[in-house]
Order: structure tokens, then C-alpha cells, then sequence
């Protein structure tokens, strides 16, 4: 271990990229964090990770520093607070973790490879997770042996700086393993969202379909590359930025996408535009958001003049930050 102090209680398996940015999410919250590599190793190979990881690190605590974000003076104290463990001091490591999150190569043999590990030295009160981003939780759940304390837990890139952490459950997790995990993500910063055991969890399901259409666009020649990119950062990306995507159908109206969805799937693709049944329902229904008072939220006895002024002042942040808003002329212009 890097030092003779009692072992972190938490550790991140697997000394890649994500380990990394879980172990500064976690120094930066002023907490140790055992970052372990399980792979047997020459001393000569152990040290040359253990250089790449500790420069990664600095790195990128050096340029949140050059930001402002931190003061210099903090970056080494934070960097400190990450415990290198090759795979001869794993046992000791795991045996105190109370939170593991695994992050090897997204194979089910590296995965079982890597829990076999953790079955045989974590403590049995240990919360154990996997960040992977392409193996369900139902599937990982059969390698743990205490599965009802286990779910995944799905970063996103950079790790320490994006606050979303996705939260995805199998049915046999324990609820209270699961608000323990919120409790502890929370307390780092973060903002744990839950979701079921769907591929793509939320984010990556949603920006898939982003990124695919937009490519797409390049293809067909509808718009280059930069003028999308423009579009996206000062028009998508700002509203939902102010507002969430849910939110924002609400707010337009459910009726509104409705028809949408049903322009664009005779004129483009049907398969991509054609709006959920969902959709039709609600508008049938009478249910379509904020005009209404009733969409996929509930709008009774909210102050929605109030509600809209919020909505406002969420977007003028964003045009603010983004140095787009400007003030009004103080001349009539000819």
C-alpha cells in the first residue's frame, strides 16, 4: 500500500481512465480512495502504471487549477489522497472498502475475473458496483456473491467533473443499499439519478440518437458540421441545459411533439420519428403539459406565471454565460 495509515474506505478497481476520474471525484472531496490494480505485474510494470496514473492525475487537477476551479497550492494535497495498490495489496484494500466500484475492460471475462476478487476480500457489509457502460446489471448481478448489495453505477466523462452519476438496479437490490449509494454520492458532489436495468441508461440512450442524427445530417448534406455544432450548443443544448428533456415537452406541449413526430416520420424515417404510443395517449387524453396542467408531470395548484418566470431566468443564465444576450437598444433604429 502506498502508506502504513489504515486503507481507504473506498476503492476503485481498475487503474484505467475511469478509475482515475472516480479517485479524483473522491480526493477532491476530501476523502482517500484505494485505487487498485488486480493484475499481477513486474515491479518495472507496476511502477510504469503507477507513474501514468499519478501524471493523469496531477494533470488533471493541474488544469482545473489553470482554470481557477482550485487553487495550486491544492493539488498536490488532493493528489495525495489517492492510495496506488498493485494486486499483492488488493486483498487488504478491498477487505476495508465500504463502496467498490469496478471499472475493468468491458468483458464479461475481465468483469468475472474482477469479482471473483471482490467476493473473496470485501467485507460482507460492502456496497459493490460496476461503472461499466455496455453490460446490464441483471447480467452482473449472478457474479456477485451478495447480490442484493450490488447495482451499477455509470459515470460520465470526465468523471470528476460531470456531476450525473447513473444509478441502475437489478431487482434483487436492497432499497436501502440503494439510498446508501445515493447518500454517499450526494455527500461527493454528485447528482445520483436512478434508472432500470435498460441498455444505455439515460444519457448515452439520449445522446446516441443525437449523435447519430447528426451525422446523419452531414451525410445527407442537410448542414455541415459546424453549423450543427452551432445549433446544438446555442439552441438544443442551451434549453435543455435550462430545461430537462421531459420538462421541456411539458412546456412546449405534448401535442406540439405530437404532431412533430408525425411530419418528420412521413418525411424523413418513419422508424426514427414515430412517436411513442405514449405520446398519442396523452393527447388524447387531454394531457399535454404545462397548458393543461397535467402532462408527465402534475401541474395542480402550481403557480405556473411563477413557474414560467423561473424557466425564463434558468434560460437568460445560460444566453448570459454563453455571452449571447445583449442589452436592449436604447435608440430607434431607421
Amino acid at each position: 500500500m502506498a502508506n502504513e495509515a489504515a486503507p481507504p474506505r473506498f476503492a476503485a478497481v481498475g487503474a484505467g481512465r475511469m478509475g482515475r476520474g472516480i479517485a479524483i471525484a473522491f480526493a477532491y472531496a476530501g476523502h482517500r480512495i484505494a485505487l487498485i490494480d488486480l493484475r499481477p505485474r513486474t515491479p518495472e510494470a507496476w511502477q510504469q502504471l503507477r507513474d501514468e496514473a499519478q501524471a493523469e492525475i496531477a494533470a488533471s487537477l493541474s488544469g482545473l487549477a489553470q482554470l481557477g476551479v482550485i487553487d495550486a497550492s491544492q493539488v498536490e494535497r488532493i493528489a495525495a489522497r489517492v492510495d496506488f495498490v498493485n494486486a499483492a495489496d488488493a486483498p487488504r484494500a478491498l477487505a476495508a472498502a465500504e463502496l467498490v466500484f469496478e471499472g475493468v475492460p468491458e468483458t464479461m471475462e475481465a468483469k468475472r475475473e474482477a469479482f471473483e476478487h471482490l467476493n473473496r476480500h470485501c467485507r460482507d457489509d460492502a456496497i459493490l458496483t460496476s461503472t461499466t457502460s455496455s453490460i446490464l446489471v441483471t447480467q452482473l448481478a449472478a457474479l456477485v456473491r451478495r447480490p442484493e448489495r450490488f447495482l451499477n453505477m455509470h459515470w460520465l466523462n470526465p468523471a470528476y467533473v460531470i456531476p450525473v452519476v447513473e444509478l441502475s438496479c437489478h431487482p434483487g437490490t436492497d432499497a436501502g443499499v440503494l439510498a446508501r449509494s445515493k447518500a454517499l454520492m450526494e455527500a461527493i458532489g454528485k447528482l445520483p439519478v436512478v434508472c432500470g436495468a435498460s441498455p444505455g441508461y439515460i444519457v448515452p440512450r439520449l445522446q446516441a440518437l443525437v449523435m447519430n442524427e447528426a451525422a446523419r445530417m452531414i451525410e445527407e448534406g442537410a448542414a455541415t458540421a459546424e453549423e450543427i455544432d452551432k445549433a446544438t450548443r446555442y439552441g438544443l443544448g442551451l434549453r435543455f441545459a435550462a430545461l430537462g428533456v421531459v420538462e421541456f415537452i411539458d412546456f412546449g406541449g405534448c401535442d406540439i411533439l405530437h404532431h412533430a413526430s408525425r411530419e418528420m416520420s412521413a418525411s424523413l424515417d418513419a422508424g426514427r420519428y414515430t412517436a411513442p404510443a405514449i405520446v398519442g395517449r396523452m393527447v388524447e387524453e387531454g394531457r399535454l403539459g404545462l397548458k393543461s396542467g397535467s402532462g408527465f408531470y402534475d401541474y395542480t395548484g402550481r403557480d405556473t406565471a411563477a413557474y414560467r418566470r423561473d424557466v425564463l431566468s434558468r434560460t437568460l443564465g445560460e444566453l448570459k454565460h454563453a455571452g449571447l444576450w445583449r442589452a436592449p437598444a436604447d435608440e430607434t433604429l431607421s
